[in-house]
Formats: C-alpha cells, structure tokens, sequence
C-alpha cells in the first residue's frame, strides 16, 4: 500500500472476496456495514462489482456522475458519497455498470493500475471524524478490480458457503492472499473466513463446517451465517435484514457477527 495519509491511517480497509459467486460477499458487507454504523462506527462501502448489488441492496441507483470506474481512472477527482438516511454513518459509493471496462481500461492509464482503489482512498475528503470501517465488495473473479482491492485493503475477508467445493474455493482465495501479500501489500491480513448459507438440518453444513474449522482453527469467526429466506428478500427492499425483519435468524447471525467484531477490538 502507499503511504497512508493520518485521516485514514486508523481505518479498517476490509475486502470481501472469493473468486467463487454466490457465497454472501454483497449480503454479508450490506449487513456487517449497517449493523457497524447502528453501533456508532463510521463505516464507507464502496461497491466494486459491475453487477452493482451492494449499490442497489441500500437503495442507491447506480446512476451517480462521476461513475467510479471515471474516479478509478482520474478522469474525475472525487466519487459522489451517498449517505443511508435511515442509518446515520453508513455512506456508500455506488459502483457503476461500466466498471466491467476496468479490465481493459486500468493498463491503459498513466498511473499503477492496481493503485486506482487505494488511491481513491487516500484522496477521501478529510474529516475530523474519519471512517473506522471501509468496506469492498469485490467481484467474485480475480480481475484487476478485487486485486486493486488487494492492494487497498488492511484486512480480507472471505465468505465461504458450507457446501461440498468450500474447501477447494477456499484453498484458492487463500493462495491468492498470500501472492498478493508477497507482491503487492505486505500489510493485508486475513480478517477472517465466514461460513456463510449453513443449513443445520443437514449434516453436509456440519461436515464442511467442521472441515474448515479443523484446518483453519482460529482463522474462522465463531458466527455463522444460516441459510434464510429474509437475508434473501432484504435486498428487494433495499434494507439491511435487521431493518427488514430485525427477528430473522439472518438477522441474528449478522448482529452476533457484529458483536464478535466489537468484542475482539478487530
């Protein structure tokens, strides 16, 4: 990473990857954003994924001007901050369609194109109250956006469904994790794996559960995300589960995930 500039150098930076879709990635930084700013932590999430799911789950059209991919490529010096009014402290940065152009376009520009994302960050307005939380949600691919995450980030975390391949999808992201540490930001950690879609009714959940906690030990959060029609509908309501049915077990899991953040200071 570059130097950190002293309005953000306290600022968790937490990518959410896996290379393998529909594992929570979106859901779990929607979630985990609210549930942090309803906790009094200043929490940006900054929607990388040109499918724009993170941008549209709070509500937020992906209209904005200038599109982030034009912010990534400096042709314009600031992305918009839209603010979740129900939530005050959870502001996002809307992704953009033309973002599936980033491939194509970041070598093409003047500067480091793995810096694009860091260097938006840095560029932030300063604030005398900072964020304490920025999240990324990455595409689920190993293109140059969720690398420019990589870059960015302080921290990785990744979703992980308790299903058959978990393991191998796993073992893939963590290898990328330890490439980019050696090549690109020393100072990313991994901020933990989540399981993430479990289905206690199953034993295949509590196989892979167990398989995974076996291998990774401590490296895994304590919570897990079950499988819940709520976290699937909150969405199309462009809220947070816990404003959408705040009894839900999704929204239970979410809040004890938030608490085990809260609790380890991390």
């Amino acid at each position: 990473m570059s130097e950190e500039t002293p309005e953000h150098s306290q600022t968790r930076i937490i990518a959410v990857a896996n290379q393998k879709g529909g594992v929570g990635k979106t859901t779990t930084v929607i979630n985990l954003g609210a549930n942090l700013a309803t906790s009094e932590k200043r929490t940006l999430v900054i929607d990388l994924d040109p499918q724009c799911n993170a941008s549209s789950g709070l509500g937020f059209e992906p209209t904005e001007e200038p599109t982030l991919l034009e912010v990534l490529l400096e042709e314009a010096d600031q992305p918009k901050i839209l603010s979740f009014e129900t939530i005050p402290g959870l502001d996002v940065i809307t992704g953009s369609p033309d973002l599936v152009g980033a491939e194509k376009l970041l070598p093409q520009a003047g500067s480091d194109p793995l810096q694009a994302v860091n260097r938006m960050i840095q560029k932030l307005p300063n604030q005398e109250n900072p964020y304490e939380y920025i999240f990324l949600d990455c595409p689920p691919s190993l293109g140059m956006l969720t690398l420019n995450a990589f870059s960015a980030a302080t921290h990785l975390m990744i979703p992980v469904q308790a299903e058959y391949f978990a393991l191998e999808g796993l073992t893939s992201i963590m290898e990328s994790l330890q490439v980019a540490q050696a090549r690109m930001n020393e100072d990313l950690n991994l901020y933990g794996i989540l399981i993430t879609m479990m289905d206690l009714r199953t034993n295949l959940s509590r196989q892979v559960e167990a398989e995974i906690r076996n291998h990774y030990g401590d490296k895994v959060f304590r919570t897990t995300i079950p499988r819940n029609v709520r976290l699937s509908e909150a969405p199309s309501h462009a809220l947070p589960v816990t404003l959408y049915d705040f009894w839900s077990s999704g929204a239970k899991a979410y809040m004890e995930l938030t608490k085990e953040i809260l609790r380890n200071g991390s």
